[in-house]
């Protein structure tokens, strides 16, 4: 038997009236099998428990109900996707570029540092890069002092992942969140 699309559009589950099916098989609240009733017989269960009547699997053969408080199992469930969703956020954590050049003047330099420092804190990455201009490429350990004066500046909640790089007219460090702060 096939069931009609009354509350596929939400994915929502079928319960009480809405099951169509004439016998199925019916698990109690508390996870116990109560073996196949008809439909009316699990209706009234569910009422005399308290609870609905939720189709749980509508491919079986006979179809699988269970005897739950449904407004619960919804709250629940999002509440459970919610969860999903905040750890996939903090799992997935972005890469902050901060670009800076040789000749940074010191405000400059301090409010990176300080918008670097608030990213590291909610536990991003932070990618420090300097790009050389004209004769700036003849001397880049400037541009290395720069970036390991980044790293010293923020060395009490993030901690480099190697020294810095120098690759055609950028030189690129990253910094990673300390987790012992």
């Amino acid at each position: 038997m096939e069931v009609s699309g009354i509350a596929s559009k939400d994915k929502e589950l079928y319960i009480n009236e809405q099951i169509r099916a004439r016998e199925v098989m019916v698990i109690g609240p508390h996870g116990e099998q109560l073996g196949v009733k008809p439909i009316k017989d699990a209706l009234t269960l569910a009422n005399y428990a308290g609870f609905d009547l939720v189709l749980i699997s509508p491919n079986a053969n006979p179809q699988v109900c269970k005897i739950m408080d449904y407004n619960k199992y919804k709250y629940e469930s999002k509440k459970r996707q919610k969860e999903n969703i905040k750890k996939q956020r903090e799992s997935n954590l972005d890469i902050k570029e901060y670009r800076l050049s040789v000749t940074i003047d010191k405000h400059d330099f301090d409010t990176r540092v300080r918008n670097s420092s608030k990213y590291l804190e909610k536990g991003h990455k932070i990618k420090v890069s300097i790009r050389f201009k004209g004769r700036e490429l003849a001397h880049p350990e400037l541009g290395k002092e720069v970036l390991l004066r980044f790293a010293k500046e923020v060395e009490d909640i993030a901690i480099m992942d190697g020294q810095p790089k120098l690759e055609g007219k950028f030189m690129t460090m990253m910094l990673i969140p300390n987790k012992e702060k």
